[in-house]
């Protein structure tokens, strides 16, 4: 995990889905992160790959759909992502 503080995507205007989009890759490197670091484990748990994994495709889908999203919609996004990343981060 790299000690850098988390993106603030609070007070926007406009570019919010380039906003959501970088919250969301953030959080998709998080969780190639864990995978690889998990896998590299001497004993490596399955269930928390797993875990990671549907994660990391939960995020990979919703970047997909925010090729549709209005920007009040692309602003929550951004929000959410940019808090499940604070929240990965402190865990």
């Amino acid at each position: 995990m790299s000690d850098n503080p988390s993106p603030d995507f609070s007070g926007l205007e406009g570019g919010e889905e380039q906003a959501a989009e970088e919250a969301i890759q953030e959080v998709i490197n998080w969780y190639n992160t864990q995978l690889l670091e998990e896998r590299r484990s001497p004993v490596p748990d399955e269930g928390r790959a797993e875990e990671l994994k549907a994660g990391r495709e939960a995020a990979l889908a919703d970047r997909a759909q925010l090729a549709t999203a209005d920007p009040e919609e692309a602003g929550r996004v951004a929000a959410t992502y940019a808090a499940g990343l604070k929240e990965l981060k402190e865990s």
